[in-house]
Order: C-alpha cells, then structure tokens, then sequence
C-alpha cells in the first residue's frame, strides 16, 4: 500500500478524530496584524508561554511599538532576553518597524494589509530576515486579517509526516501547500486555525519529537498513522503466539523451574 495517496477527506477524518479526542480549542480573539507578526517574529523556537510573557513586556516596557522602533537596540534585547536568540531577533524587530514605517507613510501599523490578496500579503511580509512561511501564514490567518492559509509549526510538520501526507523533509511551504490542497474547501480561516490548534496540541500531549513510540496505542489518529501502525506492528512481532517476548521465551517442558 502507497500511503502517500490518501483520499480527499483525509484531513477531515484527522479533524474529527483529534476534536472528540483533546474537544474544541478555545476560540482566538485576533489581534491586529502588526501585533501578530511581532509575536510570531519572537515566538520562533520558543515555548508558547514564554512568546506571551515576552510580547506583554515589550507592551509594558515601552507602551508602543514607535519605541521599541526608537529604543537602544541593547534595552529591547534586555526586554526580550527570554525569547530563544533574541540577539538576533531584537534587530531584526526593530529594522521590521523601521521598514514598515517608511513604506507606510510615517504609520506603523499594518492595517493597510486588509483587503490585499494573500498571497500579495505573504510575498511581501517573507521579505523582511526572520519571516518564512510560518510567520506570514500566522499573521494572514490568526490576526484580524483571517485569510486562508495554513500554520505550519514545528509540531505539525512532524505530525504530517509520521502520517505521511507529506514526504520527511519535506519544507514548510510545500507542506502548507500540499494540506491547503486536501483541505475541505468549505474551511475557512477559523477552521484552518482550530485545526492547526488541535494539530499543535496532539504534537504537545501524544506526539512529541522524542519518545512518542509509548504513546501509540493510545493515539486517536493510530488507524490512520502509518508511522504508528508500522510501531504497533514491529512491537506485536516480537511477541509469541502465547504473549511471550523474545527476550523471554517459553519455558521448555522438562525443565525445571525456581
């Protein structure tokens, strides 16, 4: 069997066995698009709590993002310490806003953004160091702009291909592009980001990068996860008909036992 080719409700079936598995994900209250992006720009490789706690100390620290623009490259980086290499992210920050402030007009915000094509959108954002495809999908998608698109974190990376929608190595915007297109096409925005959402929580809780095997049995995606079936089967195959192990096999009949 090619488990490559999956029929057209694929996604669908993962939808709704990780909705009656984890239940719904809270509901998102977007953020302006700016906001957004400066999140996503601090959040890369760092837990989720820490993003947040940092985002809401730039926000206290300074009271607006015209100073954090402004401010001494050293006070940001003090600010954002937490976040994983925030020596490169402070500057990269602070050359974003600059940059969006020049090409705004003297504004900086990214309301204008509201209206355009996506896909103009996410060309542009990927132009500025430190945002792929990932940030420019989270700001398309979980900010008040909502447009279709697909976030692709590291977690789900690894999910789509342990169910092999998507060959290993596979790079992130292939792999938006390849689960856009088997996606329902009634989803929209709110749909795409719960199921990122429960995707990112099944690879929290049951799928992690490092010892996820235990977790097989009791995966809610285990008959249609050839990754977990291929685990399930090697684990059945070292035992005997009679539920022994390799590593202990039957007693002989004659033999004595202590």
């Amino acid at each position: 069997m090619n488990f490559l080719l999956f029929e057209d409700d694929r996604l669908q079936q993962i939808h709704d066995k990780l909705l009656a598995y984890y239940g719904p994900p809270p509901p998102r209250n977007p953020w302006p698009p700016l906001r957004q992006m400066v999140y996503s720009m601090l959040s890369s490789r760092t837990k989720t709590e820490t993003s947040h706690e940092v985002l809401y100390a730039l926000e206290r620290h300074f009271g607006s993002w015209e100073r954090v623009r402004d401010a001494a490259e050293i006070e940001v980086l003090n600010v954002i310490a937490p976040a994983t290499f925030a020596d490169e992210k402070a500057p990269r920050l602070q050359k974003a806003l600059r940059r969006i402030t020049r090409q705004n007009q003297g504004k900086l915000n990214l309301d204008f953004l509201h209206g355009q094509p996506i896909e103009r959108i996410r060309r542009w954002l990927e132009t500025f160091e430190g945002i792929g495809p990932k940030t420019s999908a989270s700001v398309v998608n979980f900010s008040t702009i909502r447009g279709r698109a697909l976030v692709i974190d590291s977690h789900h990376q690894r999910i789509a291909e342990r169910l092999h929608l998507v060959a290993k190595g596979t790079p992130v915007a292939e792999t938006e592009k390849k689960l856009l297109a088997i996606a329902p096409a009634w989803w929209g925005p709110e749909m795409l980001d719960g199921h990122h959402s429960l995707i990112k929580l099944h690879g929290q809780r049951t799928c992690p990068k490092l010892d996820w095997q235990p977790n097989c049995p009791r995966c809610p995606l285990l008959v249609i996860c050839p990754t977990g079936t291929e685990v399930a089967t090697r684990k059945n195959a070292r035992r005997s008909p009679e539920g022994t192990t390799e590593n202990n096999p039957p007693q002989s009949p004659g033999r004595d036992l202590v």
